[in-house]
């Protein structure tokens, strides 16, 4: 039945980590602006006695159910109960295996958590966070060309959580800050193999993140860090850069984190499809 409240209880039950089911749960939620989803997460949920918790919570805080379990008793109980208290429920990758199912003609596997099996491309990734964790913020530039991205770009333009997000993704990715009157790591000029992308944003939008990063650190003195003209010309600055060195260029003003990523994603694809085989 619809909800009269300004919030809902949003019960997510997984037989694995639930990244799949908190993704889409949220992306379908942020839809509604008037109401806010109380989100109850149920992970690793792989026997009777572990849904009997789940489905005593969902009982006392009735609202959607979504739902990733392979297991068909524990999906039959699931949905029993739901259908005995009159909450919707909703499996979110019943739909999507069956249409695979179809078009292949072939049964699933039916094994729990296979997307986090411990393969190359997990070690990849791991291997891409190690190498983006050392190489942040202008460290270590000496191994800046073992990199597969480079990103570049003033104070606040989202340089760290773009490289780890690019990182999950299996993307070596460093970040160097472009800070006026201080020398480019000579590393950075001489570049081949990295895609270089700078990062960048209005003023106005820097001076209002920063305003907030200072206020979250007690900061109220660093008058310069705010200052519109001088945040003006760090933009100027960075943009004279980009020019010189024919860097890509991203406006991250209106973007999130995962927007950027993603942009930095297909600008470096097109990089590779676009270069000769070795």
């Amino acid at each position: 039945m619809p909800t009269t409240s300004n919030y809902f209880h949003l019960h997510l039950v997984s037989d694995s980590t639930g990244e799949t089911l908190i993704t889409v749960a949220r992306a379908v939620a942020a839809q509604y602006a008037n109401v806010t989803a109380v989100e109850h997460v149920y992970p690793l949920v792989r026997s009777q006695k572990q849904l009997d918790r789940v489905l005593d919570e969902i009982e006392e805080s009735p609202g959607i159910v979504l739902f990733t379990l392979l297991e068909k008793d524990l999906v039959g109980r699931l949905e029993g109960k739901c259908k005995e208290i009159n909450v919707p429920s909703l499996s979110i990758i019943g739909p999507v295996m069956q249409l695979f199912e179809a078009y292949l003609g072939a049964a699933t596997t039916g094994r729990v958590g296979a997307q986090h099996v411990l393969n190359a491309e997990y070690f990849r990734r791991i291997d891409a966070l190690n190498y983006t964790m050392i190489h942040d913020d202008g460290q270590h530039v000496e191994g800046l060309e073992e990199a597969d991205v480079v990103l570049v770009g003033v104070s606040r333009t989202s340089k760290t959580p773009t490289s780890i997000y690019l990182a999950n993704r299996g993307i070596r990715t460093a970040n160097v800050p472009l800070v006026p009157g201080i020398p480019l790591p000579h590393q950075l000029e001489t570049l081949k193999k990295p895609l270089v992308v700078s990062l960048h944003a209005t003023p106005e939008r820097l001076i209002q993140v920063r305003q907030n990063r200072l206020l979250t650190m007690g900061d109220r003195d660093n008058d310069t860090y705010i200052d519109k003209q001088s945040v003006a010309d760090e933009v100027a600055f960075a943009r004279r850069l980009s020019a010189k060195f024919n860097w890509a260029l991203l406006d991250v003003t209106r973007r999130s984190i995962e927007e950027t990523a993603a942009a930095v994603m297909k600008l470096y694809n097109d990089r590779q499809r676009a270069r000769p085989p070795e």
